[in-house]
């Protein structure tokens, strides 16, 4: 890979100790060199979705919309709330459905818990049918349970790390498919 590969990630909690934000830290500090991993940190200052408001007037959202379109991939953490999405995560992706930000954008979701099922493949749904390219093999679930709910946890268990390593090597594989 000549260029380093660039993703997103996006946290779908607004808090403190999120394990899904510490979950996307922890990616950050085991990526490769090659792979920057830039993560979105101004999800609490997303205001309520208005079909009425041009993305064009709220920057914040343009600069994301634009963010996304420059990266080489999307990796989203959401929690579940209520057997769905989080709201802010919802409302996030509401502002970016009609733009071209996730078109035939490669995406990875992860799951920090177990028991999370419904908001990945609410997320999943969401995604393709905002014409991402949703990436399987590095959408995976990361047990964030118990004493690994920390950036500096998840990153002192080496199957955690491993995992984490696996999905980021699948972009990596994307990268270099897309450039022959």
């Amino acid at each position: 890979m000549s260029q380093a590969l660039h993703l997103i990630a996006i946290s779908g909690s607004l808090r403190a100790a999120s394990c899904n934000t510490a979950l996307l830290r922890a990616v950050q500090a085991l990526a490769p060199h090659e792979i920057q991993v830039t993560l979105f940190e101004h999800l609490a200052q997303v205001s309520p979705f208005n079909p009425d408001l041009d993305l064009e007037t709220v920057p914040l959202l343009a600069d994301l919309r634009d963010q996304i379109i420059a990266a080489d991939g999307v990796l989203i953490a959401s929690p579940e709330y209520a057997h769905g999405v989080s709201g802010v995560m919802k409302n996030l992706l509401d502002w970016l459905v009609n733009t071209p930000a996730f078109v035939n954008k490669p995406v990875a979701t992860l799951n920090a818990s177990p028991r999370a099922h419904h908001a990945f493949d609410a997320l999943k749904e969401t995604l393709t049918m905002m014409s991402a390219q949703w990436i399987e093999a590095a959408s995976i679930t990361v047990p964030i349970v118990g004493a690994t709910t920390t950036t500096e946890a998840i990153l002192r268990n080496p199957q955690l790390c491993a995992d984490l390593r696996a999905a980021l090597a699948v972009f990596a594989e994307i990268q270099c498919e897309v450039a022959i």
